[in-house]
């Protein structure tokens, strides 16, 4: 099933709070998906699949950060996600999710892609900074609890 179509199967409402719904997401991020895919391919319509998990990471990562810098709300992250969900399937197979992809960021062939990608130290920090988040929440928040009391100190 096409991309586009797989889309209109996901729920077309807003999300409690959002000021956008589906289809302007769409409209927004479909320029964004074709350049990442583009960036990603490596002969005609193959995708090199380590290569595409980092630009969908840094997306993410970018765009939960700053919201407001996209034209959106914290509100609209829900309905954001499902849509990467649906093209991150459509590009690289079934069962691919943000918790496998920062799962791969976080391993040695996410650091491998990451270094081949050439990404500088501070993209590598904020991809592994969003992995730490997404795989281990609670470990996440204990260790940004330990830095904020050493800096009172």
């Amino acid at each position: 099933m096409p991309w586009a179509a797989r889309c209109n199967n996901m729920r077309s409402d807003k999300a409690a709070g959002s000021n956008v719904d589906q289809d302007q997401l769409l409209e927004k991020f479909q320029d964004v998906f074709t350049d990442i895919r583009e960036r990603s391919s490596v002969v005609g319509r193959f995708i090199d699949r380590d290569l595409y998990r980092v630009y969908i990471a840094t997306l993410w990562s970018n765009v939960v950060l700053s919201p407001d810098e996209v034209g959106l709300e914290e509100a609209d992250l829900e309905l954001l996600h499902d849509i990467l969900i649906t093209e991150i399937n459509d590009a690289i197979g079934p069962n691919e999710t943000l918790h496998t992809l920062f799962k791969f960021i976080s391993g040695k062939d996410g650091e491998r892609a990451m270094g081949e990608a050439r990404l500088t130290q501070s993209h590598k920090d904020l991809l592994t900074y969003f992995a730490s988040m997404i795989l281990d929440p609670e470990g996440h928040k204990k260790f940004m609890q330990d830095i904020r009391e050493r800096q009172k100190h």
